[in-house]
């Protein structure tokens, strides 16, 4: 008598794809056009994952699509496995004379200073591996280096987690500048408040409780300045992303006043740094920057 076999079958990457999209957009239809497939290619394909995993993933409702609780311990691996995939397929496109890739996200606002340091140490130095470079919020650095979409991020905030490391870096200083080397330090009519997180939001209202409101704010430093050098103001920008601009006199200093500090780090996944004996030299020259 023959036994009964239970073969495993291959997990397809596109059904996985097709899953975080559900999950992503909330809907089977919005997710036909985030991929720009059909509503019943989005249905057979959660279907044929379904069928494999031996699970209903998704609840499917009028008012959209949710997660069963083996939809959501299968998210986590799907977006890792989904990852690995991307990584792999880039690894293995890559043109004659690189053999190695290094995928970088960064988070917006440390692009000027460590950002870019680290970009050129590593084109300069390592002339045999491509860079991938990645931008993102301090959330969306995290997930992606979760997946293994990153091999390493620079950020603000950060939690290690599995299998990571976590360098800390000299603190971003955030220094008061303004297109008037004379301007005050309270009192500007022209003060432009840009948002630096939590702790910055924190130690700036205990600075200038007695200012007011400003009437202009941006979450980016580099909209502040741009505005600034189009118009008039001033504004907290990091010392990295201003240096050039005060060196050609387009923003100054403004003296006496409280200069803030921002935290930020290099975190690296443990298994790509193995590979990489040109990465405590990075983290060093980071360091003493």
């Amino acid at each position: 008598m023959q036994k009964n076999r239970i073969e495993a079958a291959p997990v397809n990457i596109t059904s996985l794809q097709t899953f975080i999209a559900i999950v992503e957009t909330g809907s089977l239809v919005r997710a036909s056009q985030k991929m720009n497939v059909t509503q019943s290619t989005v249905t057979a394909r959660l279907k044929t994952l379904e069928d494999e995993v031996g699970q209903v993933l998704l609840n499917r409702q009028k008012s959209g699509a949710t997660l069963t609780p083996a939809g959501t311990k299968l998210l986590g691996y799907a977006r890792i496995m989904t990852g690995l995939w991307r990584q792999a397929k880039f690894d293995t496109a890559l043109p004659e004379g690189l053999d190695a890739v290094c995928t970088f996200g960064c988070d917006r606002e440390l692009w000027h200073g460590p950002g870019r340091q680290v970009f050129h140490d590593i084109l300069k130095r390592h002339p045999e591996m491509a860079i991938s470079m990645h931008q993102g919020s301090s959330a969306d650095l995290a997930q992606w280096l979760l997946e293994g979409s990153v091999d390493m991020i620079l950020t603000y905030e950060a939690v290690a987690r599995g299998h990571q490391t976590i360098h800390e870096l000299p603190s971003e200083r955030l220094v008061l500048y303004s297109d008037r080397p004379d301007a005050q330090v309270v009192g500007d009519g022209d003060y432009i408040y840009v948002d630096h997180g939590a702790e910055y939001r924190r130690a700036h209202a205990e600075t200038y409780h007695d200012a007011g409101i400003a009437r202009i704010s941006f979450d980016s430093s580099w909209w502040a300045l741009q505005f600034i050098l189009d118009n008039h103001g001033s504004a907290y920008l990091p010392e990295a992303l201003a240096a050039r601009f005060v060196e050609q006199g387009q923003i100054f200093a403004v003296v006496g006043a409280p200069v803030y500090t921002r935290k930020n780090c290099l975190v690296v996944n443990d298994a790509a740094a193995q590979n990489w004996s040109w990465f405590p030299g990075l983290v060093s020259r980071l360091k003493a920057a």
